[in-house]
């Protein structure tokens, strides 16, 4: 890739389904440890496509800081961040699944946090699940961010040294992070649960946000091109 290319960061956030399947109906029961707190279960559960839906999808140019949020919101009307930059769209999971994969065929490099690891596959599967054909393999070869630059394992140098979470490396780099002052991740299950879908949106915004500035300290103090001329 010659000159400058363009760039997305993107993000998912995913609960439990609630609709039952064969597969699901048997997970808690094959993974059930004794005395284990079924909140925990769940947990899990929220990370599998068998066992678990889509509730965000988010996308950020980080050049322009414009970007896309579909949320789930049953009755929701479209709306704008407070800094009118990302849309704001509620949307069904395979409105939000087709319109992630028309959105990032437009892009060269895929910026992600522990993507690889997570949001990657489970777009993929979740997506081939429902019927919808993914339209690029978000998992091209690991040892390069050229093609997919996940975050998780740049500032890991590939597992090397201890993983963080991403409110931790934001912090570390002053940049506000995600959860806000108190940090970490909202317990998206009540917020759902309580009709609070903007507040997963808004989340889910913050999240690429964040992500994209902590991509801008990598590329800045961080990222290394082979065959550089030293003169």
């Amino acid at each position: 890739m010659k000159g400058k290319i363009s760039e997305v960061v993107f993000d998912i956030e995913t609960l439990p389904s609630p609709q039952g399947t064969p597969e699901e109906a048997e997970y808690p029961a094959r993974s059930v440890r004794e005395g284990e707190d079924p909140g925990e279960i769940l947990r899990r559960m929220s990370f599998a496509p068998l066992t678990a839906r889509t509730v965000s999808v988010a996308m950020l140019n980080p050049e322009t800081g414009r970007g896309i949020v579909w949320y789930e919101h049953p009755e929701g009307a479209p709306s704008q961040s407070a800094n009118g930059l990302i849309t704001l769209a509620p949307a069904t999971e395979e409105e939000m699944l087709e319109g992630f994969w028309e959105t990032v065929t437009r892009f060269q490099r895929l910026i992600t946090f522990n993507g690889r690891s997570f949001d990657s596959p489970f777009l993929m599967l979740r997506s081939a699940l429902l019927g919808i054909p993914p339209a690029r393999n978000l998992l091209p070869y690991r040892f390069s961010a050229i093609e997919h630059c996940d975050l998780l394992d740049q500032l890991t140098f590939y597992g090397a040294t201890r993983k963080f979470t991403l409110d931790a490396y934001c912090r570390g780099f002053r940049i506000a992070p995600p959860g806000g002052g108190d940090g970490g991740h909202p317990d998206l299950s009540l917020l759902v649960a309580g009709g609070r879908h903007r507040e997963v949106a808004e989340f889910a915004a913050r999240t690429v946000r964040a992500t994209g500035e902590l991509y801008r300290r990598w590329q800045g103090f961080l990222s290394f091109s082979a065959g550089r001329d030293p003169f």
